[in-house]
C-alpha cells in the first residue's frame, strides 16, 4: 500500500525552509521502527510539498505515531489513478497539543523541532512499541517546551534547570493553561534530598484528562527540579527514564552556566552526560540538539559516548543539520544506551 503525508505549511519562514529535510528524517525513523527497508521519496500534488512511502501493512502503532508526526497536516493513502484517500488519523493528544506552542520567549526552541527530536528518540528506542506512557526528562528545560510537548503526547515529563526564574514561568503558565482547559490536576512542592547530601526545589502536578480518569488513575506527571544537571545522578533514580531530550544553549542568547562562571557546550554536555546515562533505562535515547558553530556534531557524540552511551551515526541519523539564523546551525546528536 502506498501512503503520502502532506507537509503543514509552518509561520517560522526559516524553519520551513528545512522542513522537508527535518521531516523526511523523522518520517523515516518512524517507519523504521515498524517496516525496516520503506523509502521516503518527496513529491508534489497540486504544487504542495508531500513525502510517499509505501508499507505492506499500516498497524495500529504505526497509524499513531505517524499521526503525531512534527510536519504531518494530512496522511492520505495514494491511489493507482493519483487520487488521493485520506486517512483518518489517531494522534491522541493527552493535553493539547498546542501547549509547548503557547508561551512565547526570546530564544525559545521551535516547539515543532522539539516534537521532531522526541519523536525520533522514541522511533529510536527499545519503547517505540510500547502502549504505555514513558518517561522523558530534558535536563536543560528552560521553560519546559520539551515537557510540554511530552505530555501533549502522553508521557510523564522531568525537567531540571538551575535557571528559577525560568522554572517559575513555566510552574506559573503550565497551572494557568491547566485551569483554563479545566483539566483535573494536583500541585505539590517539596525539598528533594539529594544522594551523599544537599537538597534541591521541586514542584509536581499530577494531571488527569476528567475526573473520572482521575479515579481510574490514568493521570501523568509533570516535575520540575531547580537544580544542577551535572547532579542527575544525585537527584533520581538510575534507570528511571525512557528518554532524553535538550536542546543545549547556543551561546548566541545566553551561555551555559557552571559555578559562578560560563562553560562551554562540550564542556556542559560532558558534565551532563554521565548522569544521563545512569537515569537512562536500557534500550532507552538521549537527543541532544546543539549549535554546530558552538559545539561540532564529533565532539557531542564524543562526549555522549564518553559517558557509556552509543552515538547514532548511520543514516538518517546523520542528517539533522539546518540553518537557523546568522550565527545559528542548528545539529543533533542521539545516542542509545545498550
Amino acid at each position: 500500500m502506498r501512503y503520502t503525508m502532506l507537509l503543514k505549511p509552518h509561520a517560522n519562514a526559516r524553519y520551513r525552509q528545512s522542513l522537508q529535510q527535518l521531516a523526511t528524517i523523522e518520517l523515516q525513523t518512524m517507519l523504521q521502527a515498524f517496516c525496516p527497508g520503506c523509502a521516503v521519496t518527496a513529491a508534489e500534488f497540486g504544487g504542495e510539498p508531500f513525502l510517499c512511502f509505501e508499507t505492506d501493512e499500516m498497524s495500529d502503532g504505526l497509524l499513531k505515531m505517524l499521526s503525531r508526526h512534527s510536519g504531518c497536516a494530512l496522511l492520505c493513502e495514494l491511489l493507482p489513478d493519483g487520487l488521493l484517500r485520506p486517512v483518518q488519523r489517531r494522534p491522541d493528544w493527552y493535553l493539547p497539543e498546542e501547549l509547548a506552542q503557547v508561551l512565547k520567549y526570546k530564544g525559545k526552541t521551535n516547539a515543532d523541532f522539539t516534537m521532531m527530536l522526541i519523536n525520533c528518540a522514541l522511533a529510536a528506542s527499545g519503547f517505540a512499541k510500547d502502549e504505555k506512557p514513558l518517561t522523558v526528562l530534558d535536563p536543560v528545560c528552560g521553560k519546559a517546551t520539551t515537557a510540554f510537548c511530552a505530555l501533549s503526547l502522553g508521557h510523564n515529563a522531568i525537567g531540571v534547570d538551575r535557571d528559577e526564574k525560568a522554572l517559575h514561568e513555566a510552574d506559573t503558565y503550565f497551572a494557568r493553561s491547566l485551569k483554563l482547559n479545566r483539566y483535573k490536576h494536583k500541585r505539590t512542592t517539596a525539598s528533594q534530598t539529594l544522594t551523599g547530601g544537599g537538597h534541591v526545589q521541586t514542584v509536581q502536578y499530577t494531571v488527569a484528562q476528567d475526573a473520572d480518569k482521575q479515579k481510574q488513575g490514568d493521570t501523568r506527571t509533570l516535575q520540575l527540579i531547580s537544580g544542577d544537571s551535572g547532579q542527575l545522578g544525585r537527584m533520581m533514580k538510575h534507570a528511571s527514564c525512557h528518554l532524553i531530550v535538550g536542546d543545549l544553549p547556543y551561546g548566541v542568547q545566553h551561555a551555559p552556566q557552571e559555578g559562578h562562571g560560563f562553560s562551554s557546550p562540550e564542556r556542559l554536555l560532558s558534565r551532563i552526560a554521565q548522569g544521563c546515562a545512569q537515569v537512562l533505562k536500557p534500550g532507552g535515547v538521549a537527543a541532544f540538539s546543539f549549535n554546530a558553530f558552538t559545539l561540532s556534531r564529533q565532539k557531542a557524540a564524543a562526549a555522549l559516548e564518553a559517558a557509556g552511551l552509543e552515538p547514532l551515526v548511520q543514516p538518517p541519523f546523520d542528517g539533522f543539520a539546518h540553518w537557523v539564523e546568522q550565527a545559528v546551525e542548528r545539529d543533533a546528536v542521539l545516542a542509545r544506551k545498550l
